[in-house]
């Protein structure tokens, strides 16, 4: 097992990571920019050294910074959490030439996932299903009218080395298409260093559903069941659930045996996410995988009562994952994740500043994974998620009952949060009735 793991990240997950080092006894060091002296996973940890200034640039983003960290506190692994780092290849080979352990895949796997268009290619060499598109990026807007025109309209531009929605473009027609093609490129230039992007057919009213991977170094693959992350502002989730309601048994089998497709055709190793597009019509398409750990983690473990963290620490130490042999892992309930986010409900302007009181929900089916504490001061620098809020039911009527009772308890007194809104989505009927697509939020809004 690991001795010692530098943590490369802050916040939630930071803490997060350290619960599972602690269960395993496993020592950690944070690192921690100047503005994060007193975040919590700093004070949580076995040892912390500071990397740099209140920018991630001049710290979290800092290689150089992390590795000497790494190296002066005699971590022999690191692990990178979410954002920042974690899905960085040139950063998970300095790591392995350094002769550290990186927590995650392996960085040619990381690799090929970050080129959404070399991902197309190789998952569907495995049969894996992928949308009516461009086998490889775009050489001019002349071919993407081409193809669009052969394939039909709407179609959409995606930066081939990213995603989150920079770089994105819709076209319902030609004209669209024509003026969307160099605004992607620029887009995709300036987010990612690569202006190069590719075209694929858009689905109107499809929901996202994701798949939990875990794969070791012993050649095992499994999937542990779907996420529905179709609720989303801006390609941003706000609201996970598992498992989701539009999937029949027969359906989730053959969607998982998929994911272990994609997993086994990136030679992928860690925890990782394999992400589809599912239609109104029940056909589903690859859409990308996420080469790390997700925010939304622990829905899968309310519902499979699996550590993922600590299956991660793990494999990257070169065990077996503890799963069961050759058993699909039981699905037990219903959870639901809410992103509770430093920012106006209704405006979602964010809302850094100082936590005055707060007060966490608890009981039967709740569960809080968050670096707060009465007295923090959250600083404007960094993403505004400060809190997920899980639960979990015997059911998904029971878990969102537990829901709205959950974010009735919960009070975070001195800045503003998202948790009013996800209390106001748990009222809305098609919610309810689990009438979702990933334009839930726009109409949402819209009709609000």
């Amino acid at each position: 097992m690991l001795r010692k793991v530098l943590i490369a990240n802050r916040g939630e997950i930071a803490v997060r990571i350290i619960a599972a080092c602690r269960e395993l006894d496993i020592r950690t060091v944070a690192v921690h920019s100047e503005a994060d002296r007193e975040c919590l996973h700093v004070e949580m940890a076995d040892e912390s050294v500071c990397i740099g200034g209140p920018y991630a640039n001049t710290s979290y983003l800092n290689i150089s910074a992390v590795i000497a960290a790494a190296e002066i506190t005699g971590a022999d692994a690191v692990h990178p959490g979410y954002g920042f780092l974690a899905e960085n290849a040139h950063f998970a080979e300095i790591v392995r030439d350094c002769g550290l352990t990186f927590v995650g895949p392996p960085p040619e796997a990381i690799r090929l996932m970050g080129n959404k268009s070399a991902a197309r290619a190789a998952v569907s060499a495995a049969g894996v299903p992928i949308l009516p598109g461009s086998k490889e990026p775009l050489q001019g807007r002349s071919e993407a009218l081409r193809l669009a025109g052969e394939i039909g309209y709407p179609v959409i531009l995606k930066a081939s080395a990213g995603g989150g929605g920079r770089g994105m473009r819709l076209a319902f027609d030609e004209r669209e298409l024509r003026a969307a093609f160099d605004t992607a490129r620029t887009e995709a230039e300036r987010a990612f260093g690569d202006p190069s992007v590719y075209l694929e057919k858009y689905l109107e009213r499809p929901r996202h559903i994701e798949f939990q991977i875990l794969a070791d170094t012993h050649g095992r693959v499994v999937h542990l069941g779907e996420r529905e992350c179709s609720i989303q502002r801006r390609h941003q989730k706000l609201l996970e659930e598992a498992p989701s309601v539009a999937l029949s048994p027969e359906q989730r089998a053959e969607m998982g045996k998929a994911a272990v497709a994609a997993a086994r055709a990136a030679r992928y190793v860690s925890a990782g996410t394999v992400e589809f597009l599912l239609s109104e019509d029940g056909s589903y398409h690859f859409m990308e995988m996420n080469t790390r750990i997700q925010v939304e983690h622990p829905v899968t473990e309310m519902v499979t009562g699996v550590d993922l963290l600590k299956e991660q620490l793990r494999i990257a130490a070169g065990e077996r994952m503890t799963l069961p042999p050759r058993k699909a892992v039981p699905i037990r309930g219903h959870a639901i994740e809410f992103r509770i986010n430093a920012e106006d409900p209704d405006s979602f302007a964010p809302s850094p500043g100082v936590v005055r009181r707060l007060v966490l929900p608890g009981g039967p089916g709740v569960r809080v994974d968050t670096h707060l504490y009465a007295g923090y001061s959250i600083p404007p620098y960094y993403d505004s998620l400060i809190a997920k809020l899980i639960v979990h039911g015997k059911d998904r009527e029971e878990a969102i009952v537990r829901g709205r009772r959950a974010l009735d308890m919960l009070r975070v007194e001195g800045i503003q949060t998202s948790a009013r809104l996800h209390r106001r989505i748990l009222d809305d009927l098609d919610f309810i009735e689990g009438r979702l697509d990933t334009h839930f939020m726009a109409r949402y809004l819209r009709e609000g």
